[in-house]
């Protein structure tokens, strides 16, 4: 925690310095040169005007064009350090060619797309956000951490070739001293292990140079987005997926990352409900490739993927179609959000989600309300215990709007809710890594896993109602907030794109 406390004060040393000098610099300006300071005002307006024009959200740009109005240098500073960071940043620059160079690899089978050529929500997928649908797929749901973690364990034990581990947060503790143990002895023996872990997510749970004490072990290793005092709005870019994949036969996937409180051993939080699936055919190829993906963004060592993509024989024979696909904040598609969009607008019967943090913009408050109005049963669940106080406060300043809506929202009474899952109509689901707030949404590199007419559906269906039966279903006077914190929750929702 020491460890953490240091480098945390060394990044807010390092920003606190970048904002303190665009101060100084705007003081001086605007006591000294009255031409400068006007140059900037026009020079905010016309920012403000091509984030109007180019914007994928305005509630997501509207902090800065609020800095834009009132303080126009600091905000055209802070505008240049964040498109020069998204633009010219080696690290995202890396990511970016890569996911370029490798896009040849998520191929779409025609035989597959001809039965699926008028599902819109689909095509959107294949076409526009790139990644394959797929058939003949076992899909496991995982109703709770425990159970996935004893799968995931089992699989690795099974590993003959390779291991792809890319995890937001990797902790000391009995989940990860479990896996280790077993991607150790796989290294010793040649199978190639490779880790990926985000350095911000693992801040205060692992040491500085940890990845040097795998790469010791004989595994491989990558830390994503190093974190620099000096590196500006680019800190907010992290890698929150959680991809496993082995030997190209199983993928595993959902909420869970890697440490105690994930499989209840820690309970800090009350009880941790979260999520597991596991993947078995061909879909497992696309979480593959959006592995080697980043992995060849920082450590480019691979000239063919193909030789990680397992050859089924035997495919699992199912009807339904599963759609892998990963979130990315350098392309112009916003996939985790429109997905979503899609299902619930789409929906005519009802749409049941989990989500941790409900910090939402306009377009998708009114999708869920507007549901509601087209006689659709929209619930959603969000923790009774938070883990972040002041992120639960202003999620909580979106459930008065949406209850008053109609839409039903659901307290889980024994603790904190980490599964991101949503399930529509009996045919529809999308389980993975992708909260709904802005980080997620627009920030974060995330994934997850779209299902039509699949077997798991049941599952997921069922554990959102069981869930439910545990939980505080929020009436409208409990969701109408009192003045004070009221006040305190808009100003919170003014600054939630950059929570």
């Amino acid at each position: 925690m020491k460890m953490a406390i240091k480098r945390g004060l060394i990044i807010l040393v390092g920003l606190a310095v970048q904002i303190a000098a665009s101060l100084s610099v705007y003081l001086f300006f605007i006591e000294h040169v009255f031409f400068i300071n006007l140059f900037f005002e026009i020079l905010g307006l016309l920012l403000i005007l091509n984030l109007i024009k180019n914007s994928k959200s305005y509630s997501y740009t509207l902090p800065i064009i609020i800095c834009l109005i009132l303080f126009p240098l600091i905000g055209t500073v802070l505008y240049i350090i964040y498109y020069r960071n998204k633009n010219s940043s080696k690290t995202l620059k890396k990511i970016k060619q890569s996911e370029k160079d490798n896009k040849k690899y998520l191929v779409q089978d025609e035989k597959i797309r001809d039965k699926f050529e008028d599902n819109g929500k689909i095509i959107y997928l294949s076409d526009f956000a790139g990644y394959p649908v797929t058939k003949n797929n076992d899909i496991t749901y995982y109703k709770i951490g425990e159970e996935a973690f004893s799968a995931m364990l089992e699989e690795l034990k099974k590993a003959e070739k390779f291991i792809f581990f890319e995890y937001f947060i990797v902790a000391h503790g009995t989940m990860w001293n479990s896996i280790l143990e077993i991607l150790e002895e796989k290294a010793a023996k040649g199978v190639d292990v490779r880790v990926i872990y985000d350095d911000m997510g693992c801040i205060s749970t692992l040491e500085k140079d940890y990845y040097k004490k795998l790469e010791e072990k004989g595994i491989k290793c990558v830390v994503f987005n190093r974190l620099n005092p000096i590196a500006g709005v680019i800190m907010n870019n992290r890698d929150h997926r959680k991809i496993l994949v082995i030997d190209g036969k199983v993928a595993f996937s959902g909420g869970i990352n890697i440490a105690d409180e994930y499989i209840n051993l820690n309970n800090k939080y009350g009880h941790w409900k979260d999520n597991g699936i596991k993947v078995i055919g061909d879909a497992v190829w696309n979480y593959s490739v959006m592995f080697l993906t980043m992995w060849n963004a920082y450590r480019k060592e691979d000239e063919n993927f193909y030789k990680f993509k397992f050859d089924y024989k035997n495919k699992p024979e199912t009807e339904g179609f599963i759609v892998p696909y990963g979130e990315t904040p350098l392309d112009e598609e916003i996939t985790g959000e429109d997905v979503y969009l899609n299902i619930i607008n789409q929906a005519s019967k009802y749409v049941y989600i989990f989500t941790p943090y409900l910090i939402i913009d306009t377009d998708m408050i009114n999708a869920l309300n507007l549901a509601v109005k087209r006689g659709v049963d929209v619930r959603i669940v969000i923790p009774g215990i938070p883990d972040k106080k002041i992120v639960y406060t202003l999620s909580e300043s979106y459930v008065e709007p949406l209850v008053k809506g109609g839409v039903k929202i659901y307290k889980y009474t024994p603790g904190f809710i980490h599964s991101k899952v949503f399930v529509s109509d009996d045919n529809i689901a999308t389980v993975g890594t992708i909260n709904m707030d802005y980080r997620s949404l627009y920030l974060h590199f995330e994934c997850g896993c779209y299902m039509e007419n699949v077997q798991a559906i049941k599952d997921i269906k069922k554990d959102l109602l069981d869930t439910m039966e545990k939980s505080h279903k929020v009436t409208e006077i409990e969701a109408k907030q009192k003045l004070l914190k009221s006040i305190w929750q808009s100003a919170l929702r003014l600054v939630a794109p950059l929570m």
